[in-house]
């Protein structure tokens, strides 16, 4: 038997839930992933304003985040796709242990 959910599990879950939701939605409107990923920009894109506000380097955390998103397309373009590979890995691993909240 499992114990009710706390008023703060409650709500991180359907945070979580809200997200999977619009990334769903995105998707089923446009009919790919690109709906998916637009879906994922808005949501990070308003994190970073409001984290920007308390952690001065939030937007240079971004930046690296996105010179290695660009590095690693350049590279699989380049016909190398080690690192493209490994981001990918990475990034499956991370979301998947720690999902956005």
């Amino acid at each position: 038997m499992t114990r009710p959910q706390t008023r703060v599990e409650r709500s991180a879950e359907n945070k979580r839930q809200f997200l999977v939701d619009g990334e769903n939605q995105a998707i089923e409107r446009r009919g790919d992933e690109k709906g998916g990923a637009e879906s994922w920009l808005r949501v990070t894109r308003t994190w970073v304003a409001q984290q920007a506000k308390v952690h001065p380097d939030t937007f240079a955390g971004w930046a690296n985040v996105l010179r290695l998103f660009l590095v690693a397309m350049q590279r699989r373009a380049a016909g190398d796709p080690r690192v493209w590979d490994d981001l990918q890995v990475y990034a499956t691993t991370v979301t998947a242990q720690i999902p956005p909240q």
